[in-house]
């Protein structure tokens, strides 16, 4: 018998989206009237032939997936990546059976437990005890299992004392605790877990992380949506990367966390996005660097200070701090400076560009490869531009400095407050 318990062939979804006709700068009564007549026609023929009615003046055929073809073996652990928009939660409501595609088709072998929303499947009228067996019955479980495993699902999701309230009670966090109990503990054939984990504390999440790893060590099979790429690395064999609506890599979760960090990020240590705004509201970053420590090797020198150079443009006037966020190879957060503690820069009274330069000293890192966000924010509160992922350095093991520390792998790692220290320069002024 094949071990292949997902097969997804030629996977597609499409969907309509209505938009609003341009605007003209002069229109006729006429022309309003026969719109809205061609609207009309075109509403009632699509609610005769039971298709959904979709607003606008215009509408757009848009594939959420296309051509998307994998197979997914019995006791496998497979983590689905992609950035936002990418198709990932359409991919996991097709393979719930929560929507059909448009094209190709999918065989699933096996009970599927999805946890893809807060409170998937959940009746938010019944009880806590009430909806566990109303989910356990969904499941395909007997009343005996179900009573089997129940001290044990109440225990994990630590709603002892609500257990006899209505769900619609509860706060998002006991929801998604309830919800994931069920379905992990219930033993499905097939596990799906979107990013709801998100919504729970730091210390139910390493719960929900350990086990999932328990399901899969157990043979049962696991597919883990996730944009903790340590969290990834962790528990999934193998991963999919999906890029606009297809299977960008299938390939082991190292290579593809590494190629998705590596396309999202900017591999030259520096970037310009000058003309990706073309008309900036306010306050726009337009390019950065990293000086590196030692330019013949391309890397910093741990424990010595290096320094991140930026442009930042505007069209007026306008207070603004910048925020800097340093990761590692894990994606987990090491190096934090808060703009709204640091001082704040004006640019030139009449718009344009300025030069920021932000000296970090008495970072020690470890040897490896490490992810810069930078943030636009005013007093610290309000977001003009946030860039992701936007520098890319290393540190090399030869390079170490005396202020340097290691740490294991496997050891998680704490987020530290940068000390860093700020200068700018109106670009004018340094011209001159």
């Amino acid at each position: 018998m094949s071990d292949v318990v997902i097969r997804a062939e030629g996977l597609g979804k499409k969907y309509l989206i209505g938009h609003q006709a341009a605007g003209e700068p002069y229109t006729a009564l006429r022309d309003v009237l026969a719109r809205g007549a061609r609207g009309l026609v075109r509403s009632t023929v699509d609610l005769l032939r039971g298709r959904p009615l979709i607003p606008g003046d215009v509408v757009e055929e848009f594939w959420a997936l296309r051509d998307v073809s994998f197979e997914v073996k019995r006791g496998e652990v497979v983590g689905i990546i992609g950035r936002n928009g990418a198709g990932k939660s359409t991919l996991l409501k097709i393979l719930s059976r929560i929507t059909e595609p448009s094209a190709g088709r999918v065989t699933i072998k096996g009970r599927v437990a999805s946890l893809l929303e807060v409170g998937t499947g959940f009746h938010p009228e019944l009880s806590g005890r009430e909806n566990i067996y109303l989910n356990g019955a969904i499941l395909g479980m007997t009343r005996a299992e179900i009573r089997k495993r129940f001290d044990e699902i109440v225990a994990f999701a630590e709603v002892e004392k609500f257990l006899d309230t209505p769900v619609k009670r509860y706060s998002s966090g006991m929801y998604v605790r309830l919800a994931f109990a069920v379905a992990a503990h219930l033993e499905p054939e097939i596990l799906v877990v979107d990013e709801v984990l998100a919504v729970g504390d730091a210390e139910f999440q390493r719960k929900c992380l350990g086990k999932i790893g328990e399901v899969a060590s157990g043979g049962r099979t696991v597919l883990f949506v996730s944009h903790n790429m340590g969290a990834v690395r962790q528990l999934c064999g193998r991963a999919i990367l999906l890029a606009k609506g297809g299977v960008a890599l299938d390939t082991d979760a190292e290579k593809a966390t590494s190629h998705y960090l590596a396309v999202t990020t900017v591999r030259s240590g520096q970037f310009s996005i000058a003309g990706r705004r073309s008309e900036p509201s306010e306050l726009a970053l337009s390019s950065a660097r990293v000086v590196l420590g030692d330019e013949t090797t391309g890397a910093i020198i741990s424990g010595e200070p290096f320094a991140i150079e930026l442009k930042v443009r505007t069209i007026k006037r306008r207070p603004f701090s910048v925020e800097v966020l340093i990761r590692d190879s894990r994606f987990e957060p090491v190096g934090f400076s808060p703009g709204g503690h640091q001082r704040s820069f004006v640019v030139s009274p009449n718009g344009g560009s300025s030069k920021i330069s932000i000296s970090i000293r008495n970072l020690a890192l470890a040897a490896g490869t490490y992810y810069i966000d930078l943030i636009l924010v005013e007093s610290g509160v309000r977001c003009f531009d946030y860039v992701e992922n936007a520098l890319k350095f290393e540190v090399a093991p030869e390079l170490i400095g005396p202020k340097a520390w290691t740490f294991r792998q496997s050891y998680s790692v704490g987020c530290i407050l940068l000390d860093a220290e700020y200068s700018v320069v109106p670009v004018e002024a340094e011209a001159a």
